[in-house]
C-alpha cells in the first residue's frame, strides 16, 4: 500500500500557475495515482498570497475528499495573518471546525514569515492544543520565493521545534531537504545538491527533537534521500518511524520518482519490510489517525 502525504488539486481548473499550468482536477490526479499506483493521497490547500495565483481553500478539499473518500484525506490550511493578523489571533474555531470535518493536519504552510515570528508561533501554538500535525514549506530569504523563512543551518525551526516538543512538524521543501548534507551552501540550499551526503543539519535535529518529520514528497525529498543511496537507505531505517512517502503531485505532467527509488529499495531489501511499510503507508496511517487495517 502506498499513501501520498502531499498532493495538490484544483476544483475547478482555472487560473493557470506562473509556468503556464494548472493543478490537477480530481480526476487528472486520480489518474495520476492509478498510473504510480498509489492508493490514497492527502490533499494540502494553499491560503497563503505568496504561493499562487490562485488560492484553493479547505473547503473545496473537503468537498473534493468527500466525492472520493477512498481515495483523498483532507488536510486543512491556515495562514498566521488569519482572523485579525496579531499574534494573539483565536484560530481554534477554526480549527476545530475543520477538524470536526474531517481534516487530518494542517499544511502545507507557506507564508513567507519567520518561522519564529509571533504570528507563526501563535497559529502552530493552536495546531498543537488542537492535536494536528503541521506540514511545513521552509522558504530561503523574504521576497521572491514562499515559505516560512529559515537561515542556514535552519535556527528558527530548531527554536520552534523546542517551543512546541507535542506538535509534529513535517518538513518540506529545498531549503529544509539540501540541509541534509553538512556541506551545503546559502547558494545551494534552495536546489537538488548532489553527491555524497555527510550527514549534516537535518540529520541533526532529527536525532534532537522527536517531534521532527520529514516528507520525502517532491524532487528535494526524493533528492535527499537517493544523492547518496547507501546514506539515504540507512536514512530511511534509522528515521523509519518519521518519515513518509509523498509525491507533490499538482500538474499532470509531474513525475513520480520516490515511487521506483522506495520500491525497489523494499523489494530487494535495502530497507527493511518494517521500514518500508512504515514510510510507505502505516506512519501516515498511525499519525493522521486513519485507522487502516
Amino acid at each position: 500500500m502506498l499513501i501520498d502525504i502531499h498532493t495538490h488539486v484544483n476544483l475547478p481548473a482555472t487560473v493557470t500557475r506562473p509556468d503556464g499550468t494548472t493543478f490537477c482536477t480530481p480526476e487528472q490526479l486520480i489518474a495520476k495515482l492509478d498510473e504510480a499506483g498509489i492508493d490514497m493521497a492527502v490533499l494540502l490547500p494553499l491560503v497563503s498570497p505568496e504561493h499562487r495565483c490562485r488560492c484553493v481553500g479547505p473547503e473545496e478539499v473537503l468537498d473534493v475528499a468527500a466525492q472520493y473518500p477512498d481515495r483523498f484525506i483532507p488536510f486543512c490550511n491556515l495562514d498566521p495573518r488569519m482572523v485579525n493578523n496579531t499574534p494573539v489571533a483565536d484560530l481554534m474555531p477554526l480549527l476545530e471546525w475543520y477538524k470536526a470535518a474531517g481534516c487530518k493536519g494542517v499544511g502545507e504552510i507557506t507564508a513567507n514569515m519567520p518561522f519564529d515570528d509571533p504570528m507563526v508561533w501563535n497559529m502552530l501554538g493552536q495546531c498543537a492544543q488542537a492535536e494536528m500535525p503541521v506540514i511545513f514549506h521552509v522558504g530561503p530569504r523574504a521576497g521572491g520565493c514562499y515559505g516560512l523563512i529559515d537561515d542556514l543551518g535552519l535556527p528558527r525551526l530548531e527554536k520552534t521545534l523546542a517551543q512546541f516538543p507535542d506538535l509534529k512538524l513535517i518538513g518540506h521543501s529545498q531549503p529544509f531537504w539540501s540541509q541534509i548534507s553538512a556541506d551545503v551552501t546559502e547558494e545551494m540550499r534552495n536546489g537538488y545538491p548532489k553527491g555524497k551526503v555527510i550527514p549534516g543539519r537535518v540529520v541533526e535535529l532529527m536525532r534532537r527533537y522527536p517531534n521532527l518529520y520529514g516528507d520525502l514528497s517532491a524532487g528535494s525529498g526524493h533528492n535527499a534521500v537517493s544523492r547518496d543511496p547507501e546514506f539515504g537507505y540507512a536514512f530511511m531505517e534509522e528515521f523509519q518511524d518519521r518519515l513518509f512517502f509523498g509525491t507533490d503531485i499538482c500538474a499532470p505532467h509531474n513525475q513520480t520518482p520516490l515511487v521506483d527509488f522506495l520500491n525497489d529499495a523494499g523489494r530487494t531489501g535495502k530497507i527493511s519490510a518494517e521500514a518500508y511499510e512504515k514510510i510507505s503507508w502505516r506512519n501516515a496511517d498511525r499519525v493522521l489517525g486513519l485507522g487502516l487495517k
